[in-house]
Order: structure tokens, then sequence, then C-alpha cells
């Protein structure tokens, strides 16, 4: 039997507050490694406290990657993000180290480790006009649409979601062939690695929920609100007609902040809302999860022992 010579990597998948980051940065003390982010809120600059980014303490304790490279008022693809964050494991493995795959993104995981399907690229002028009719109609409407055309696509993208629904929009209208066929064909550019899918989630839900509502909460506590402010009283946010569509903006918590510094509701209601839609993200987190079949699930505070030991037979085979 042919030995896999590939070299190695580790992914740390897992919902929003489920301990990822302390878990990443004692794998590459451990390991010899370098963090390499998947996460669609860490790539934006001034999206530190509600995004929970690593701060100067930790980033000081391992190399981190594909933190803060947009500014946000700009938009990153998945295809971008696959092609910067390949580049980044190339070279830590150039360099004798491991590579840390850390973040709860599907998305990003799906294009870096598994490769994008083949697909139309972006026509601004298709763009332009998908805009223009949501502009007149409102996203519910141009979601509507979508789901007459694409029911799986619709179904899986939410009607808040108006990047995903221009881009499934815009490929229908370029190529008549629903998004949801295209995402079936086989990927491409597959990254040529060999890697152990760690899964951390606590076994209760009730705790997951708890660690999401305490975390918030702390968030608060440290400038949550007036790190959204800042980013509201920036020049070039100010210029966006509809920042609520930028992907920065509709980062779970920055959405509702921004709702709330436009008067809507109190600040309890606030609060409630952050904690919902992060706990609506971490069900969708969990979801897309359970379909990594090859992946190891763990509780990050009763399965120390056993997530240590899988991380051993892996390195040492």
């Amino acid at each position: 039997m042919a030995v896999d010579q590939r070299p190695l990597a580790i992914a740390v998948m897992g919902p929003t507050a489920s301990g990822k980051t302390a878990t990443a940065i004692a794998l590459a003390q451990q390991l010899d490694g370098e963090i390499v982010s998947v996460d669609s809120a860490l790539v934006y600059r001034g999206l530190d406290i509600g995004s929970a980014k690593p701060d100067a303490a930790e980033r000081a304790q391992a190399p981190h990657h594909l933190l803060d490279v947009r500014d946000p008022w700009q938009t990153y693809s998945a295809a971008e993000f696959a092609s910067d964050a390949a580049r980044a494991v190339r070279d830590i493995i150039a360099r004798g180290r491991m590579p840390i795959l850390a973040g709860g993104t599907g998305l990003y995981f799906r294009a870096l480790l598994q490769g994008l399907s083949p697909m139309p690229e972006a026509d601004p002028a298709v763009r332009a006009q998908i805009a223009a009719e949501a502009a007149e109609q409102g996203w519910a409407a141009m979601h509507a649409q979508l789901a007459g055309i694409d029911p799986a696509a619709a179904n899986r993208i939410h009607a808040t979601d108006p990047q995903r629904i221009q881009r499934a929009l815009e490929v229908h209208r370029l190529t008549g062939t629903p998004i949801s066929e295209w995402q079936k064909l086989p990927g491409v550019d597959r990254l040529p690695v060999r890697v152990l899918k760690l899964i951390l989630a606590p076994r209760e839900r009730t705790v997951l929920h708890q660690r999401i509502e305490t975390r918030f909460d702390a968030m608060l506590d440290h400038g949550f609100l007036d790190e959204v402010r800042a980013l509201r009283a920036l020049p070039a946010m100010a210029e966006v007609a509809a920042p609520l569509d930028l992907p920065a903006v509709r980062a779970v918590g920055y959405r509702q902040a921004w709702e709330y510094l436009d008067g809507q509701g109190t600040a309890e209601a606030f609060r409630e809302r952050g904690i919902q839609a992060t706990r609506q993200l971490a069900k969708r987190q969990l979801t897309w999860l359970r379909g990594e079949l090859d992946a190891r699930w763990f509780d990050p505070h009763l399965d120390r022992a056993s997530l240590a030991d899988a991380v051993s037979t892996f390195v040492a085979r």
C-alpha cells in the first residue's frame, strides 16, 4: 500500500464560542504551527471586539494569517479566500511548520479543502441590474424570485443575505442553470494536504448557549458598541448607500448593533437580538458540520485527553 506523503494540516472547526481560538493556539505551540483563520468576519479591519478576533496577546502566542485583509466597506469572496489561504498554507509548509486551519465559516473550509465548483465569473452589468431591482423591490422579493427558479438555493440562502442572493440570481441569468446545480459539480484545485478535522462542540446545547450569552455580554463590556460607532464614522462607510448590505456589517452582532444605533429598539432588545442571532449562527454551523463525515467531534472541556490522543496519533503516522 502506498504511503500518503502529503504534508499534514489540522483543521479546528466548530460553532461560534466553542473554544476554537484557544485550541488552535495550543496546537500551534505544541506542533510548531501557524494559524490560518477560516472566518469570514475576521478578514475585516475594525471588526475586532464583536468578531472575537484574536487580540495582540493571543497573536503573540502563535503566528496568525488572514486577519485584517479587507476594509469593512469591501467584499471578499470564497474564491479569494481559497487563493490567499492556499498560499499561506504552502508558505507555512515551506517553512517546515504545521498549518492550523481554525474557524467556523463552512464555505471557506469547503473552498480551501475541496475546491470550488466551476462557475461563471462575476458580470458587473448583471450585478448592477440585480442591485437596481433590489433597490426598487427589496431583497425579500429577490429572494422570492430565487425561490421560483432555484428552490434548493433559496432554502439554503437566508432572505437577509443579499450578497448570496445576488450571486445565485447572477449565475442563473448568465447560464440558465441554477447555482445549486453548479455546486454539485466536482471541485477543482483542492489543497494538496492531509487534514485532521477536529470539531469542537459542547455535548449539551445549553452549555453552548450560555457561552454565547456570556461572551456577548463580555463584548458589550469591552466596548462593542463604541467599535460599531467608530465603523459608522469612517468616511468610506458614510459613502456606502446601503451599509447593511455589506458583508462586514451583516456579520453576526454587527447588524443588530448597527440597527440599534440607527434607533431601532432598546439596549436590552438589542442585546437579546444579538444573542439570538449568534445562537442561530451556531445552529447553522452545527448543521453544516454534521455533513463533515470525515471529522471527529470533541467536547472542548470534557474530551481534552481524547483530543490530544487524536492529534498525537495523526502527527505520528
